[in-house]
């Protein structure tokens, strides 16, 4: 038969094609052994088109590496969501976008599914509604799913896709245990070969899932046909996943099975874990799938994570009392992973609360060992302590004050570490945020981003880009680009964190948001705006215990803006209403100047700022100190006194100039200030043009991205000299500027040389530009 075709197909003289339809009816392997020989001995002029539901053991190998075979599958035929939309026009069927996309996703692009969808679609009256409630117990659907997949397997797999249809994902040992027999993967190996709305889920081909209309059409004919197996099932299912790790499946088979009990206890047993993979939200689906009035006492501890992780600190604080009780009574295998579970909750409640010491007091029954030594003791203890290191650190980094900073970096670190060595991500995630917000006090500017940027990049791999975990490091980093005049990128990181955000409203962290909102309003001078979020910032202070250094930077912003809006009257009754402590503060004199040069009286503004620039009143850092030279340039200029007016900005810019900080010029109105500033006799021309056209609306210069490597970091001292470096200052004249010897600024010089790897002046300055330690751009 083969040689008189081939023959016959040699002697055509024009071409011809040889078409073989429905190809899965061949089973005899001496066919297709005869088949294979025809076509891989066609003649030039002649072509075939096979069309089969399944892959044949035909011996193509050798055309398909020459290019002689062109292969169109399953994948190829699917529709796109653009030709679903197409095949809906041609229909005369009116869908929405969003209803077009979700027919496509329901079917996945199969052309049948979709026909069938359009024609059910034609005439309906509401399609909005049936294409969101489609599924393969559609008439139409399970009619052809029944006969043309269904009704042709053998008893054995119909058993099979039925029984594992309650699963999301199978794998044949799973398959196996459903059905009672061995051999499933096999089964589901020739289904998915056979193109029989079967997936393989990996390379390895060991996990299928079934496609969502016939996995639909397979669930109700499970319920219609073995009602009384689908409990038995879930539980097996359940007891499956629970021996291998997968809590998660678990929880939803036993809900499943109706076992409310035994689901709420694998919830609360596994709830921290849950917690420390980052799956809070999960944990509140799960939650929502118990019955209303469910009142089983294990809940209560899962809803206080919830309410916790959502910022309603009062209601996880009366779940948490229920929880803790409940704990106490509990059996004795599981008390123990209960009772770490509350304590890890109350520990991250006191650090939301900012109670410091209420943080110090859990930390420390978390950091101590656990009694037992088996393998979930011992992990236990590791989890526990990330989770002490993590919340101490941020708590002492919410201090915002110096003594407490080093510590702070230690302990997040530490915990950064441990979580990354315990397999722990999402707390890696949640301690490099918070490591981000505590790098200011102790680093650069230029650092503090750089460690922010790393948070936010770990969280994006993960996919928690948008989660509250990495808020933190995105409202660093939105305030460090508003202080350094960047104002248009740092509103658009404050935008991501306002999306982040919108599943917690916890006064901690919503306090920064409106505090930095506040600064970048006041910085583009719309101090209305401004004013209304100090306001917020200061109510949810109120809420927090031991934040007076957050409470005090608050109010010394809202106190300014109430001047500059003219408020002096409400600024003066919010001054006379704090205690002694608060406004004896830097941060709180610097106001009071600011109400004075208000009120027009320059001279009590400089007697308010005394005390801040000659170091008796305590100050957050090295800002405040700067704002304080601005405000007594301001005031020295109003009463007529320009040198001392310049010599206060001066010193201002020498503070700014390593961290290139702009903001505090444009929140003080210090415009005219540094106009009336000599040009050719200042040590920062470049940092002075740079603030003056971002003060005139101009953007900040581009930032230069170095291709050379990485500077050793310069000593506060070695910086200090380098700001006078582009200047043409010699260095006896630096030296008197300093006020140290001509030998130390030469050393200092050398040093900076060295690790700028730079062999002179000029290269030197070129190099810190680069590396942003100098404001970029040429003087003017």
């Amino acid at each position: 038969m083969v040689d008189r075709v081939l023959s016959e197909l040699a002697d055509a003289s024009d071409g011809i094609t040889l078409v073989i339809d429905d190809l899965h009816e061949l089973s005899s392997p001496e066919a297709f052994a005869q088949l294979t020989r025809l076509l891989t001995g066609l003649p030039p002029n002649a072509h075939a088109i096979l069309t089969t539901r399944r892959d044949l053991r035909l011996r193509l190998h050798q055309l398909r590496l020459t290019g002689e075979l062109a292969e169109i599958r399953a994948a190829d035929l699917r529709f796109t969501g653009r030709e679903t939309r197409e095949l809906l026009d041609a229909s005369g069927i009116t869908l929405s976008e969003a209803g077009a996309a979700l027919l496509h996703q329901r079917t996945e692009g199969w052309a049948a599914g979709l026909r069938l969808a359009a024609i059910s679609l034609a005439g309906h009256p509401d399609p909005e509604r049936f294409v969101a409630e489609f599924s393969g117990s559609d008439r139409t659907v399970a009619e052809y799913l029944i006969a043309e997949m269904l009704e042709r397997q053998s008893a054995d797999v119909q058993d099979l896709l039925l029984r594992t249809s309650l699963l999301d994902r199978v794998n044949g040992e799973l398959a196996d245990l459903l059905t009672g027999r061995a051999g499933s993967e096999q089964i589901l190996l020739s289904l998915e070969d056979a193109n029989a709305f079967v997936v393989s889920l990996n390379p390895e081909r060991t996990l299928f899932r079934y496609h969502h209309l016939f996995a639909d059409l397979l669930r109700l004919e499970l319920r219609r046909t073995l009602p009384e197996e689908v409990p038995v099932l879930h539980r097996r299912a359940a007891g499956w996943f629970t021996l291998h790790g997968q809590v998660v499946n678990a929880i939803r088979h036993t809900q499943a099975a109706g076992d409310w009990a035994d689901a709420a206890r694998l919830l609360a047993d596994h709830s921290f874990s849950l917690t420390l993979d980052g799956q809070a939200q999960t944990m509140q689906a799960l939650l929502r799938a118990f019955p209303p009035g469910a009142d089983q006492p294990e809940l209560a501890l899962v809803r206080a994570m919830g309410d916790l992780a959502q910022g309603r600190l009062d209601e996880a604080a009366a779940y948490l009392a229920v929880a803790e009780t409940y704990a106490e009574t509990a059996p004795p295998e599981r008390q123990r992973r209960l009772q770490v579970a509350v304590a890890s909750l109350r520990l991250s409640l006191a650090r939301r609360r900012g109670h410091l010491a209420g943080v110090i007091e859990q930390a420390r029954f978390l950091a101590s060992p656990v009694t037992g030594q088996s393998d979930e003791d011992i992990a236990l203890d590791s989890d526990l302590r990330a989770v002490a290191l993590m919340n101490l650190g941020t708590a002492e980094a919410w201090t915002l004050g110096l003594p407490d900073a080093p510590e702070a970096e230690r302990h997040l670190r530490e915990g950064a570490d441990l979580a990354r060595e315990i397999g722990r991500p999402y707390l890696e995630v949640g301690c490099l945020a918070q490591l981000g917000f505590a790098s200011l006090v102790l680093h650069s500017y230029a650092t503090t981003q750089r460690r922010c940027r790393e948070a936010i990049a770990l969280a994006e791999r993960h996919g928690w880009g948008a989660e509250p975990v990495i808020a933190p490091a995105l409202i660093m980093l939105a305030g460090t680009m508003i202080w350094t005049g960047e104002f248009d990128e740092g509103e658009r990181w404050l935008q991501r964190t306002r999306q982040a955000l919108q599943t917690d409203t916890g006064p901690d962290i919503t306090l920064l948001l409106h505090q930095t909102a506040g600064i970048l309003h006041a910085g583009r001078g719309r101090h209305r705006e401004a004013l209304e979020e100090f306001d917020a910032a200061e109510h949810l202070g109120s809420q927090l215990a031991d934040s007076q250094a957050l409470a005090t930077r608050t109010t010394r912003w809202l106190l300014a803006t109430q001047a500059r809006l003219g408020m002096t009257g409400e600024a003066r009754a919010l001054l006379a209403a704090l205690d002694d402590e608060r406004a004896s503060s830097g941060e709180i004199r610097n106001a009071l100047a600011v109400i004075c040069l208000t009120e027009g009286n320059p001279a009590a503004a400089l007697a308010a700022v005394a005390d801040v620039l000659d170091g008796t009143a305590p100050v957050l850092g090295y800002v405040t100190v700067m704002e304080a030279h601005l405000l007594a340039g301001l005031a020295h200029r109003q009463l007529g006194d320009q040198r001392a007016a310049s010599q206060a900005a001066e010193r201002a810019l020498a503070l700014a100039e390593s961290d290139r900080l702009i903001l505090p010029f444009a929140m003080t109105g210090s415009a005219e200030l540094l106009e009336a500033l000599p040009r050719h006799q200042t040590a920062h021309a470049a940092l002075l043009a740079d603030i003056l056209d971002v003060l005139h609306g101009s953007p900040p210069a581009a930032k230069e991205q170095s291709s050379s490597p990485s500077a050793e970091e310069l000593s506060p001292s070695e910086l200090r000299v380098l700001r006078y470096l582009p200047t043409n200052l010699s260095r006896p004249e630096i030296a008197s500027q300093l006020s140290v010897s001509v030998n130390t600024v030469n050393t200092h010089i050398r040093n900076i040389y060295a690790k700028l790897q730079a062999s002179n002046r000029s290269s030197a300055v070129q190099r810190a530009r680069e590396l942003r330690l100098l404001a970029a751009g040429p003087a003017r």
